[in-house]
């Protein structure tokens, strides 16, 4: 089948190209290829999974403010329980593990003491857990539980006094956990991709966006080779506003993307306590902080994005690297919680970026430019739905390169593990704000 009817014939032709190499990109080009696509990825990089992707937590939740991004998180855990049969093949540098350690979420009034969530997890049929404080000791004897809410910085005079007597407990849920090496899981997605047919370009920056008779035609690399395609898929992470404003869509969305610096702490558990084995995700937004166990029992802290930390939008191609005292302030938020942490004067950890859109739900989407897909303003909380916004990206684009109109009529996507139809629509980049969001990395 030609796909390049009315684009000019150049040297390297292809079905679709990615633009990008990450986690979702890797999958997106794995699933066109499965459905017989010449496809090509194309990152600035130099492999895959080095961007954003390379720092994700990879933390597999499945607790969401909404029915739809909890549903589409369910379906993403059973990919990631079953991984290698997802991949159909073994990657010789090793396949990334899913450690199924289970999440802890404490009750809070941020989060509405879990009530509606738990809505959502019923209506799933997803095993949770009520625990009260004793269940919580018991698991977590390091904790001290008392309340400190609201999140405050280190010079507020009221910086680790409690303003209550003890949380209100926590929701467990077993089906949840993090994958080690998220860089890895990458690799394992680009082998299979490559198995299936699809090809990647690394050390290759887009700077064009070609278009004829009104359709995408293909891109323009840095050094001036053009590749041809009737469809181009932005995955293009912090960097995707950019490749947007190249395609010149980014004025006709509705919801757009933005880049967020982020610093994540990594603190060695406290003595006696071994968190690699004992230690399961964590949610606490009474200190503003989630956590995992990570690499030689340390517990890996991130920010949970509360009101008093101003939000750091930057430039994806110049930002600062190193810490800050962000990095002090939440490294203390969880010394509240755990106050037998050791806290190192020299900071270790992850600074990177994230990918958010205006209410922090991802699009995953067409354009108004024919041709042109989106899936963009992932980064934070959708490491875990990789596999199945691959297939849903998939299923998106070769709908609408058959003549469908997604904007009129959404199309639908069927969950292979859950059963469920999902409307693509509720990722549109032309949705009214979703006022049942977090609006933070939760999702």
């Amino acid at each position: 089948m030609n796909y390049l009817r009315g684009c000019v014939a150049m040297a390297e032709q292809y079905d679709a190209i990615i633009i990008g190499a990450g986690i979702i990109g890797a999958a997106v080009g794995l699933e066109l290829a499965r459905r017989g696509r010449r496809t090509l990825n194309v990152d600035r990089l130099p492999a895959a999974g080095y961007g954003s992707t390379s720092a994700s937590c990879a933390i597999i939740r499945s607790h969401y403010s909404t029915l739809d991004g909890t549903a589409l998180a369910f379906e993403g855990y059973h990919y990631w329980r079953h991984w290698a049969a997802y991949l159909g093949m073994e990657d010789d540098r090793g396949m990334a593990r899913f450690e199924e350690v289970g999440c802890v979420v404490m009750k809070t009034p941020a989060n509405g003491y879990m009530a509606s969530i738990c809505g959502n997890l019923d209506t799933l049929g997803i095993a949770w857990e009520d625990w009260d404080n004793g269940a919580l000791k018991e698991r977590l004897p390091i904790y001290d539980l008392q309340r400190f809410a609201p999140a405050k910085r280190l010079d507020d005079p009221d910086f680790g006094q409690p303003t209550g007597p003890a949380i209100s407990g926590a929701v467990f849920t077993p089906q949840a956990g993090y994958v080690g090496d998220p860089q890895l899981a990458t690799h394992n997605v680009q082998v299979a991709a490559e198995a299936a047919g699809g090809r990647f370009r690394f050390n290759a920056d887009v700077t064009g966006i070609r278009q004829a008779n009104g359709k995408v035609c293909g891109i323009t690399l840095a050094n001036g080779d053009e590749i041809d395609a009737p469809a181009v898929i932005n995955v293009a992470g912090p960097h995707s506003a950019k490749i947007n404003q190249l395609a010149g869509v980014e004025q006709s969305m509705k919801i757009k993307t933005r880049a967020l610096r982020q610093e994540v702490v990594h603190l060695p558990s406290p003595d006696g306590f071994d968190y690699m084995r004992h230690g399961p995700v964590a949610s606490d937004s009474d200190i503003a902080c989630y956590s995992r166990p990570e690499v030689g029992n340390h517990i890996l802290f991130g920010s949970e994005d509360p009101e008093c930390d101003p939000r750091e939008w930057v430039d994806p191609d110049d930002y600062n690297t190193e810490f800050t005292a962000q990095w002090q302030t939440q490294a203390m938020r969880a010394g509240q919680r755990i106050p037998s942490l050791k806290i190192p004067s020299q900071a270790t950890g992850v600074v990177s970026l994230y990918d958010v859109t205006d209410d922090w739900i991802p699009i995953y989407d067409c354009s108004d430019l024919p041709g042109f897909y989106m899936a963009v303003g992932t980064s934070g909380n959708q490491f875990k739905n990789a596999p199945v916004a691959g297939a849903m990206m998939a299923e998106l684009v070769s709908r609408c390169q058959a003549g469908h109109d997604h904007d009129a009529e959404p199309v639908g996507f069927d969950y292979v593990y859950t059963k469920r139809r999902a409307n693509i629509g509720f990722f549109s980049r032309n949705r009214a704000i979703n006022p049942d969001s977090s609006f933070t990395v939760l999702g």
